[in-house]
């Protein structure tokens, strides 16, 4: 027997029959598969623990099948099927699931896309006519029943189970045909009521602010008209949940996110069939857009998911596909930096004597990159002048920047410029030479805000003139970093050079622009990094996330109003983005918070520091040095782990949240207290997150925990959790968890 021990001989048989008699383990579904299912007409698109399921009915109509938890039989699938009429006023085109369903044929829901032709005909009606597969790509096309109007929509599945829906259209008529609206497509929710809807909504100062509703009969708009930006009002994200009503690690929710940085608009709509409709895309608020026989457009991205695991799965989901495949250098990006901004310390008046002093400050702290903020250029003394003259003022850099850069790469840091490129001052050099590169309509006002006009980025000339100056800026300069802000948004959108039918191209080319701007210049300078800010948090969405390192998550930095702020942005984007500063109080309310709350508050998002620090004591700056080198031994905790909304913004606590390394050898709690009342302790909070089976290590930034531990196991802190002692007024505290 070659060896074999006589007791294993006469084993041999009984291993043979349970071979037999207990099949093997299942293999391991792809992680990512897409197939066309030929006798049925399915398309069957699985991810991770999602299928999404689209067919072909009867009429030839692509009609929504199945989006949900993950099936693993495709017996379970039957071939779509059209719903009949409802009665005389409600068609079967009306009350069946269409995918993608263009304005015509008795379709009264939103549509995805309406035309109107030369001739005034505006009817379109789509069906299914090929398709192909390419690995984790699906490519359907669809063809108007009468005319060669085509539409190409793309399905991208991603191993975590979202889905990116992007639409093409185009005229192979003879005859120009106005696109009306150009959606990127629609989700569909399982059949019934009682779903709930929750958006980002707020203003200036007050952004991503969580708002949780009733989906009613009708059309909910989540929208931005403002052309240049995302928008501080609205931002392009969704979640949905059902009649069982889900919470943060429990239950059944649907979410989604657009990827434009211009006018977009998202409509929550509930049939009078109790079917709920998501379409997003182009806004169709003074859209138009025509298309010469041959022309094309590309509807931006749509990314959605689903999971069974509450809003807190669908944040982590979102986040950990934001920074492995939406992220500039996606997977490989280290640690955010350590970020000083001189802004709130000196405004304008900027000088190479007061930047050099807060360099000596910053560096003494810890930090890695210091950004010289606005007033830098040209005559930009003030927010009346200079703006779009993007050369030293000499006066206050009289050899220019390079003295500076040189003394903070000398103290160990990198060094970051503000720049505000899309926007001029009518008291500018440019704009004297170039009163007609803004957006605007001949013999109207040029409304300003901030003393300023737009720049119209949808004109070629202007988009190579804004990145020629953007290139020498940073190729004669060692720059790391771009601030780069846009304070206006759209008014008097006028394209002048343009014939009146296709001025209203500007909504769409003038995004498409700014994002080849970004695209080339971090071509050309591979180790360049942006900020995006938008008068705070005013564009961000997964669009200019594609482009940007970080954004600014909001103008208002007072530390208690950025736990609820910052924990609408973290529902949607990475820790790993938001940009969070300490600075002095009073703040924007009045209120004076601690320095450590300020700095712990800022710990939960990338840290900076912009705060006046000449004017420190000697105990802040040596206090705040040691808050840096603690958020330095977590960073990549909270930047790149899984979060964990252990307790939101308004109850007993103010907030606290908890982040686990990706590899699970650490964790980090913040714990932070509005006001104490009638002398109450806090209650214990569980942990999440945490291998049950490992003990850790308990170090306490500040000795607050009311139960003093040195070891717990990861059962112990998910069952039982932590209490922490927090007394007075916006107390907080950190403990780190390290796995033994």
């Amino acid at each position: 027997m070659g060896g074999m021990t006589a007791t294993a001989s006469r084993l041999l048989p009984l291993f043979l029959l349970l071979a037999v008699l207990v099949p093997a383990a299942a293999a391991a579904p792809p992680p990512v598969s897409v197939r066309y299912l030929a006798d049925r007409q399915l398309f069957v698109l699985d991810g991770g623990p999602v299928t999404y399921v689209v067919g072909v009915n009867e009429r030839g109509e692509l009609q929504h099948v199945y989006w949900g938890g993950r099936l693993w039989r495709d017996d379970d699938l039957r071939a779509a099927r059209s719903m009949p009429a409802f009665d005389s006023t409600e068609p079967g085109t009306n009350t069946t699931p269409d995918e993608y369903p263009g304005w015509g044929g008795g379709r009264y829901f939103e549509p995805c896309v309406k035309i109107t032709r030369a001739d005034g005909v505006r009817d379109l009606v789509l069906e299914y006519d090929s398709h192909r597969i390419s690995g984790d790509e699906l490519v359907i096309r669809a063809k108007d029943i009468a005319s060669d109007i085509v539409v190409f929509l793309s399905y991208r599945m991603d191993p975590s189970g979202l889905l990116r829906k992007q639409a093409t259209i185009e005229n192979h008529t003879g005859q120009i045909v106005t696109l009306e609206s150009a959606q990127s497509g629609a989700w569909l929710l399982p059949p019934g009521d009682g779903y709930r809807l929750s958006y980002l909504s707020g203003r200036w100062a007050g952004e991503t602010l969580l708002t949780r509703e009733e989906i009613h009969p009708g059309i909910k708009l989540l929208e931005s008209r403002r052309g240049v930006a995302t928008s501080n009002q609205a931002n392009p994200w969704f979640a949905v949940d059902g009649r069982g009503r889900a919470t943060e690690e429990h239950g059944q929710v649907w979410f989604g996110a657009l990827a434009w940085s211009g006018s977009w608009r998202i409509a929550v709509e509930q049939t009078p069939h109790q079917q709920v409709r998501i379409t997003g895309g182009y806004n169709t608020f003074d859209f138009s857009y025509p298309l010469k026989p041959g022309e094309s457009l590309a509807t931006p991205a749509f990314y959605a998911g689903y999971t069974d695991g509450g809003f807190g799965e669908a944040s982590r989901i979102l986040h950990r596909f934001e920074r492995r495949v939406i992220l500039p250098r996606a997977g490989l990006a280290h640690p955010r930096p350590v970020l000083y901004n001189s802004w709130e310390a000196t405004g304008f008046g900027v000088t190479e004597a007061n930047q050099a002093a807060l360099a000596d400050r910053a560096a003494r702290l810890g930090v890695e990159r210091f950004v010289m903020d606005d007033g830098w250029f040209g005559a930009r003394d003030s927010s009346r002048a200079g703006l779009g003259d993007w050369v030293p003022n000499r006066k206050k850099f009289p050899n220019g920047l390079g003295p500076l850069i040189a003394h903070v790469r000398s103290l160990g840091m990198d060094f970051g410029l503000w720049v505000e490129p899309e926007m001029v001052n009518p008291d500018s050099d440019l704009y004297r030479a170039h009163p007609d590169w803004v957006i605007n309509f001949p013999g109207r006002p040029r409304s300003e805000s901030r003393n300023q006009l737009v720049l119209n980025l949808a004109r070629d000339d202007v988009k190579e003139y804004l990145f020629g100056v953007l290139d020498r800026l940073v190729s004669e300069n060692d720059i790391s970093f771009l601030k780069w802000d846009a304070n206006r948004h759209f008014s008097e959108p006028g394209w002048p050079e343009r014939p009146p039918a296709e001025q209203r191209e500007l909504w769409v080319a003038y995004t498409r622009n700014l994002y080849d701007i970004i695209d080339r210049l971090r071509a050309r300078h591979p180790t360049l990094e942006i900020e995006s800010c938008s008068s705070g948090g005013g564009r961000v969405d997964l669009g200019i996330l594609a482009r940007t390192d970080q954004v600014w998550t909001s103008d208002n930095t007072d530390a208690f109003d950025r736990l609820t702020i910052q924990d609408g942005f973290g529902q949607a984007y990475t820790p790993r983005v938001m940009m969070a500063w300490v600075t002095d109080v009073p703040n924007f309310n009045g209120r004076t918070t601690p320095l450590e709350f300020r700095f712990l508050a800022a710990m939960t998002g990338s840290l900076g520091i912009g705060a006046n620090l000449t004017k420190w004591p000697e105990a802040d700056l040596d206090y705040a040095a040691k808050m840096v080198a603690f958020y330095k031994t977590i960073r990549s905790t909270v930047q790149d782990g899984d979060l964990y909304r252990l307790a939101p913004p308004g109850g007993t606590l103010a907030s606290v949240k908890e982040y686990v390394s990706s590899d699970g050898r650490q964790a980090v709690v913040f714990a932070f207290l509005h006001s104490q009342q009638y002398g109450r302790p806090q209650p214990a909070v569980r942990l999440r997150g945490l291998d049950p089976d490992a003990v850790y290590r308990v170090r306490s930034l500040d000795g607050k925990l009311a139960e003093k531990l040195e070891t717990a196991s990861g059962a112990y802190l998910m069952a039982h959790g932590l209490t922490f002692d927090l007394k007075g007024d916006f107390d907080s505290t950190a403990v780190v968890l390290e796995r033994e």
